[in-house]
């Protein structure tokens, strides 16, 4: 989940809860917008703590079988990487 969804789902979940003052055959929106805006904040924490790791560790190759992990606290530099394949020309 990212975190325009979970900004989405915090967004209805509020709109149920406090804006809307219907009754649906026996479904409670207010608690349908508590759960939707409950599964928002978590989606958000989650999406912040998944991306925050993988801009702080940087795994380096040294040796062709050794592999290293460093961990910085500055933001990593990112690179672009460009693959050229030769093509032959057709026969």
């Amino acid at each position: 989940m990212g975190i325009g969804t979970s900004i989405f789902l915090i967004a209805l979940g509020a709109i149920l809860t406090f804006a809307l003052n219907l009754s649906v055959g026996g479904l409670d929106l207010d608690v349908v917008g508590w759960i939707l805006m409950a599964a928002g904040v978590l989606g958000l924490i989650m999406t912040t703590v998944i991306w925050g790791n993988r801009r702080r560790a940087v795994v380096t190759r040294t040796e062709p079988t050794e592999y290293r992990e460093v961990t910085t606290t500055e933001p990593t530099e990112y690179r672009r990487v460009e693959e050229r394949r030769d093509v032959y020309p057709p026969r």
